[in-house]
C-alpha cells in the first residue's frame, strides 16, 4: 500500500491545484485507495483544525485563498469606469481586490449583480485576482427589513413590506445579537427547502416605533446610501468660496430665491425686468441663475462618484438624504442671501406672448437679495407684504408676476398636460410624531418658479443641440397605445370620449380632463390619465417631452440635487471653454450608463418616499381603528380595491375575501370587480364609505371593510372563526344552478 503523503506535502498539493481539491481529487493525485481513505480523511480533518487548510463544501483550501471558481459581487466603477468585485465566499475575511476582464459578448454588468467567475491569481499591487465571467447570477442576496422575534433557537424576522406575510428563520448564531423587537436588516442564507426561507442578521437599527423609523426603514429597504464615505467628506471639508476669475459680475442684478418654508439647499435665482427693446414690445428680459456645482464635484473625483451613485436627493417628511455633503448643499453652493456666489445663468428674452425670442448663458457671480418662501411672496404680491418683503414687490416681485403672464399664455397655447394631482404634507412634532396631514396649497408663486425653471431647462437643451455636444436629455414619451386604449374605454364607461385614429397630443387629454372637471368622474379620469402615462427617465437621445409638449428638455435648474443636471452643467461649461471642470472624456462615453443609473435612483427615491408617507399615514391613523371615512376607489385589482380617503389621501386596500362570500370577477380592461351573486360592480372612482379595520404603522398598510358604494349600503360580510371565506368559483356557480332548480 502506497504510503500517505504528509501534511506539508498535501498542503503543497491543495495550493497548488485549487481546482482538484476535494477529498477524492487528492486521493487519486496520491494513489490512496480502500481503507487509506479513512486515515487521509482523519489527515484532512487535523489540517482543518490546525488552521493549515479550510473546507468549503466538499473542497478544501488555503485559509482566505479564493478558488478558482466563486461568486462574486460587482461594486460600482472606478474613476477610469474599471469594475472590480469582491467575493461572496466565507472565511475571506480581508477581501482580496479583483478586477473584471469583460469579453466581447459578455452583458453589461452593474453595482450589486452577483456573478459566477473564474479567478487567475496575479501578483500586482493594484489587485489580486482577475475575473472573467462564467454567467451572471443576478443582483445581491435578497434583504429583508423586518422585526426580529426571539425564539428558542435563533429567532425569525416579520418582514415590514407591505403585503408580505412571509417570516423568515434565523439561526441562532445567525442572529448578530439582535434584541427581541428590533428593527433588523437580513439576508438570505443557504438554498431553500422546505419551510421559512433561512435568513441571517446583518443589521441592526433598533426600535421599530422609534421617532422618525418610518424613513430610516425606507431608507434601508430600498438600499438609499444614507452616510456619506470619508473620502467624500475629507474632498468636501477642503472646499472653498469661489473667486471672481473667468466669471461675469451679475451680483448688481436684483436676483433672489424662492422655495419651501423648510427648505436649506437653494439651487435656483430669478429676476424679470420689462424689455427695453422696441422690437419687443410687451416682452420681458428674465435671468435664471442655477448654484455652479460643477465647480466643486469634479469629474472622477470621490465627491462625484458619490452623487452618481446616488444620483439625486432624496426628501422625507423628517429628513432628507442630500446627493451632497451639506457644507456644499447647505453652505458653499446654496444660494443664500446677501453672500456671493458661483452660479451658471441663463439670461434669456420672450416676447409678450411668453415666447423665447433667444437666450445667453454665462458662468457668473451673483448675491441674492433675498431668501423667501412661496407664500410669503404670494401674501406680498396680494397686497400683505411682510418687512422682508415690502421693498421688493414693486422693483422685482411684480415684474417677475408681470413675465409669468407671458409665459402662462404660452403654455396655455401648448398645452402640456393638465392634471389635478394634489400633494399631500405630513406635518411632525420635534419628537417625530405626525400631527397633521394636509395637502399642500398650491399657489401660484409655485406656479411662477415651475414655469421659470422649464424654460430655463428648454434653452439649456436648446443651447447644447445647437453646438451639437452631448448632454442628457429628460425624456418622456407619449403613453403606449395599449394603455391608450384602457383610458379610453374607462372614458367611455363614463360617458366621455377620447378620439381615435388620430396622433395623440396632450390638449386631446386636456380635453378628455376638462371633459370631467366638476363631475363625479373627476378623480377617476385624472387618476386613469395618469396611470397610461409612461415614466420619465434620461438619455443621450432625444425622444421629446410628451408631458410638457416640448421638443427639447433637459435638466439645468437643480445640480445641488440632481445628477442630471450638474451633467448638463458640465455639457455647458465644456461647450464654452469655461474650464477644465466641465464633461470629460468618461462621462461623454458613459452618458447613456448613466442615464440609465439615475433615472433607477430617481423611481428608488420615489419609491422609498412614497412608502414612508404610507407609514407615517398608518401610524397617524393607528389610533382610529373602527372609524369611518368617506373615500374613493383608486384602484381595482385580482385580490381587491384600493380606496384613497378623502381627509388624508391615505390608500387602503378592501380585500377581496372581505366583499362577501359571493365570487368577484375581475375585469382588466374596465379595471373592474363584478359580483357574480349580487352584480355588485366596483371600479375607479366610485364614492364610497369604508371602516379602518387594521392600521400598521410598521408597514403602511391599512385594511379596509367596505360598507356603501355610491350612498348604497353594502352587506356586511360573514364572517367563519375570525376570518374572511371568499366563496369559490365553483361553489358560486353551483349555488346559482340550485337557485334555478328551487323556481
Amino acid at each position: 500500500m502506497k504510503p500517505l503523503p504528509s501534511k506539508d506535502e498535501i498542503r503543497q498539493w491543495i495550493s497548488e491545484n485549487p481546482g482538484l481539491s476535494a477529498k477524492r481529487d487528492i486521493a487519486k493525485a496520491f494513489g490512496i485507495k480502500g481503507d487509506a481513505r479513512i486515515e487521509l480523511k482523519a489527515l484532512l480533518r487535523e489540517l482543518e483544525s490546525e488552521g493549515v487548510v479550510e473546507k468549503s463544501g466538499r473542497r478544501f483550501r488555503e485559509p482566505g485563498v479564493l478558488p478558482p471558481v466563486a461568486v462574486l459581487q460587482v461594486l460600482p466603477p472606478d474613476a477610469q469606469g474599471d469594475l472590480y468585485a469582491k467575493p461572496l465566499e466565507e472565511g475571506v475575511d480581508d477581501s482580496p481586490r479583483i478586477l473584471i476582464i469583460p469579453k466581447k459578448g459578455d452583458p453589461a454588468l452593474g453595482a450589486g449583480d452577483r456573478i459566477l467567475a473564474r479567478l487567475a491569481k496575479v501578483d500586482l499591487d493594484d489587485y489580486a485576482y482577475e475575473a472573467r465571467l462564467i454567467r451572471a447570477l443576478g443582483s445581491n442576496p435578497r434583504k429583508v427589513l423586518g422585526i426580529f422575534r426571539l425564539g428558542a433557537e435563533g429567532g425569525r424576522v416579520v418582514p415590514t413590506e407591505k403585503g408580505s406575510d412571509k417570516e423568515w428563520r434565523v439561526a441562532a448564531d445567525m442572529t448578530g445579537g439582535a434584541r427581541d423587537g428590533e428593527l433588523v436588516e437580513a439576508e438570505a442564507v443557504g438554498a431553500r427547502r422546505l419551510g421559512l426561507p433561512a435568513a441571517r442578521v446583518t443589521v441592526r437599527l433598533g426600535d421599530p416605533a422609534g421617532p422618525r423609523a418610518a424613513s430610516l426603514i425606507a431608507i434601508h429597504q430600498h438600499g438609499i446610501p444614507d452616510v456619506f464615505p470619508d473620502a467624500v467628506i475629507a474632498e468636501a471639508d477642503r472646499a472653498e468660496p469661489v473667486g471672481m476669475t473667468g466669471r461675469e459680475d451679475l451680483r448688481e442684478v436684483p436676483l433672489l430665491t424662492i422655495d419651501p418654508v423648510d427648505a436649506r439647499d437653494r439651487d435656483d435665482a430669478v429676476y424679470a425686468e420689462a424689455d427695453t427693446d422696441l422690437g419687443n414690445v410687451g416682452g420681458f428680459v428674465i435671468w435664471v441663475a442655477i448654484a455652479d456645482v460643477a465647480h466643486y464635484v469634479t469629474p472622477g473625483s470621490a465627491l462625484d462618484r458619490e452623487a452618481r451613485k446616488r444620483g439625486n436627493s432624496t426628501y422625507f417628511p423628517d429628513r432628507v438624504v442630500p446627493m451632497l455633503p451639506d457644507i456644499l448643499s447647505g453652505d458653499l453652493c446654496s444660494l443664500h442671501e446677501g453672500v456671493d456666489r458661483a452660479c451658471l445663468a441663463v439670461r434669456m428674452v420672450i416676447d409678450a406672448g411668453g415666447h423665447k425670442r433667444g437666450h445667453r448663458f454665462v458662468r457668473g457671480m451673483m448675491r441674492s437679495v433675498g431668501s423667501l418662501h412661496y407664500a410669503q411672496v404670494q401674501a406680498a404680491v396680494d397686497g400683505a407684504p411682510d418687512e422682508k418683503t415690502a421693498p421688493l414687490v414693486e422693483p422685482v416681485l411684480k415684474p417677475l408676476y408681470a413675465a409669468y403672464a407671458a409665459l402662462k399664455r404660452a403654455r396655455e397655447g401648448r398645452q402640456p398636460l393638465d392634471l389635478e394631482l394634489p400633494e399631500r404634507k405630513i406635518e411632525l412634532d420635534a419628537e417625530g410624531k405626525v400631527v397633521s396631514v394636509a395637502f399642500k396649497e398650491r399657489l401660484e408663486a409655485h406656479k411662477l418658479i415651475e414655469e421659470f425653471m422649464i424654460l430655463a431647462n428648454v434653452a439649456a437643451a436648446e443651447e447644447l443641440i445647437r453646438l451639437k455636444r452631448p448632454l442628457l436629455f429628460r425624456v418622456h414619451e407619449e403613453p403606449s397605445p395599449l394603455k391608450l386604449e384602457g383610458l379610453r374605454e374607462v372614458a367611455e364607461g363614463a360617458g366621455m370620449t377620447l378620439a381615435k385614429g388620430q396622433v395623440l397630443q396632450t390638449k386631446h387629454l386636456n380635453r378628455l380632463l376638462s371633459q370631467a372637471q366638476g363631475t363625479e368622474f373627476d378623480e377617476l379620469i385624472n387618476l386613469s390619465t395618469l396611470r397610461s402615462m409612461t415614466q420619465a427617465y434620461y438619455h443621450p437621445e432625444n425622444f421629446g417631452h410628451f408631458g410638457l409638449a416640448l421638443r427639447n428638455y433637459a435638466h439645468f435648474t437643480s445640480p445641488i440635487r440632481r445628477y442630471s443636471d450638474l451633467i448638463v452643467h458640465r455639457a455647458l461649461i465644456s461647450a464654452h471653454g469655461w474650464g477644465k471642470d466641465g464633461l470629460s472624456q468618461w462621462d461623454e462615453e458613459n452618458l447613456e450608463e448613466t442615464g440609465k443609473l439615475i433615472s433607477e435612483a430617481e423611481r428608488r427615491s420615489m419609491a422609498a418616499e412614497r412608502d414612508t408617507t404610507d407609514r407615517y399615514l398608518a401610524a397617524y391613523l393607528a389610533d382610529r381603528v373602527g372609524a369611518e371615512f368617506a373615500g374613493r376607489i383608486s384602484g381595482v385589482q385580482r385580490f381587491g380595491v384600493f380606496v384613497r380617503l378623502d381627509e388624508t389621501g391615505a390608500d387602503g386596500l378592501i380585500p377581496v375575501r372581505a366583499l362577501g362570500r359571493e365570487y368577484f370577477n375581475y375585469d382588466e380592461g374596465s379595471q373592474t370587480l363584478m359580483g357574480s351573486e349580487t352584480g355588485l360592480v366596483l371600479g375607479i372612482g366610485q364614492k364610497v364609505m369604508v371602516r379602518l379595520a387594521e392600521a400598521v404603522p410598521v408597514t403602511g398598510g391599512l385594511i379596509l371593510d367596505l360598507l356603501s358604494v355610491e350612498g348604497a349600503v353594502v352587506r356586511p360580510p360573514r364572517r367563519k372563526g375570525g376570518k374572511y371565506h371568499p366563496r369559490k368559483p365553483a361553489q358560486a356557480a353551483a349555488k346559482r344552478r340550485l337557485v334555478r332548480k328551487r323556481r
